[in-house]
């Protein structure tokens, strides 16, 4: 599907896509590149980027081009993705550096509810204060807050891990573990339309990313069957590793496995020279932030969720 929008102005027009040309999507995922040089943090989460490789049901791409004497410039994007069967579309927006403060921001919110029939949800990563008033703006309140927390490695002193009774750990081996990963993902996150959604091609995506380690992919299992998980990941740039997700299978909560497997992945990442770890928790995830409280980690910083009333 393509459409277009044009405002009464002439200064901008939005092109809405199913699937960008590849051409298009290295243009877009340079201008959010450039954003996040300039802004210190990403506007469009990974998912996002990762979505801008081909077609993904359920998944447009609103594409916002400048105009000037006729000519047009890349300036801004936003992503709508509707495939919750429950929740409202969710959506995420960035305006390049350079053409910020011309009313593309508010362009491009306005589309999304237009796209979304005016039931959308978006996020605003770092809850920068330009993106709050955008959400007020347009008529959205507060719903989900989704904090960044860290804690130093160079100091990391934690109890050896204590595994429940018949449990041991060992890495991810890539192809064999697949889709008995991606099953107990979904159980353990059958709560988070996020985590627990992920597909084949969307582990796909990951592991071919360039971060992608399996030696720092830790899986818990009992009787040959996995029962938790915990995957790390290390952004080099940053000096950064992250408490990427941790995942208990139901039946197994409880007996200290996520604060064992935790451990774990944070003394593969300190092993790594890593200076400091993070990891993002929901602020309403009450057991959870306690034990990474216990675990040394205070907050960073918080992304903000906000969504239209109807």
């Amino acid at each position: 599907m393509t459409d277009e929008w044009k405002d009464d102005s002439g200064r901008r027009r939005i092109e809405v896509l199913d699937e960008p040309a590849p051409e298009l999507a290295r243009d877009v995922l340079r201008l959010i590149a450039e954003a996040a040089a300039a802004d210190g943090r990403q506007a469009v989460s990974e998912q996002g980027r990762l979505q801008l490789k081909g077609a993904r049901p359920g998944v447009r791409h609103l594409l916002l081009h400048e105009v000037t004497d006729g000519a047009e410039v890349l300036a801004g994007y936003a992503q709508l993705e509707d495939t919750d069967p429950v929740e409202a579309p969710a959506g995420e927006l960035v305006v390049h550096p350079d053409h910020r403060g011309r009313g593309h921001g508010r362009a491009l919110g306005n589309a999304l509810l237009r796209e979304s029939g005016k039931r959308l949800r978006v996020w605003a990563h770092g809850g920068h204060p330009a993106a709050r008033h955008l959400a007020q703006v347009l008529g959205m309140s507060l719903f989900r807050e989704l904090r960044q927390m860290r804690r130093p490695l160079g100091d990391l002193d934690l109890p050896d891990p204590r595994l429940p009774e018949g449990v041991t750990v060992r890495t991810f081996r890539p192809g064999d573990d697949d889709a008995a990963w991606l099953a107990v993902n979904a159980e353990a996150f059958a709560h988070h339309p996020e985590q627990g959604s992920l597909t084949q091609r969307d582990l796909d995506d990951r592991k071919a990313e360039g971060w992608f380690d399996p030696e720092g992919f830790f899986l818990a299992e009992r009787d040959g069957a996995i029962v938790g998980f915990h995957w790390t990941k290390v952004h080099a740039e940053e000096g950064l590793g992250e408490v990427y997700v941790v995942g208990i299978r139901p039946g197994a909560q409880g007996g200290g496995l996520g604060k064992a497997l935790t451990t774990i992945g944070l003394r593969h990442l300190a092993a790594a020279g890593l200076p400091t770890a993070m990891l993002y928790v929901d602020a309403d995830n009450g057991p959870a932030v306690a034990v990474y409280e216990r675990l040394g980690f205070t907050v960073h910083e918080t992304d903000l969720m906000y969504r239209t009333e109807s």
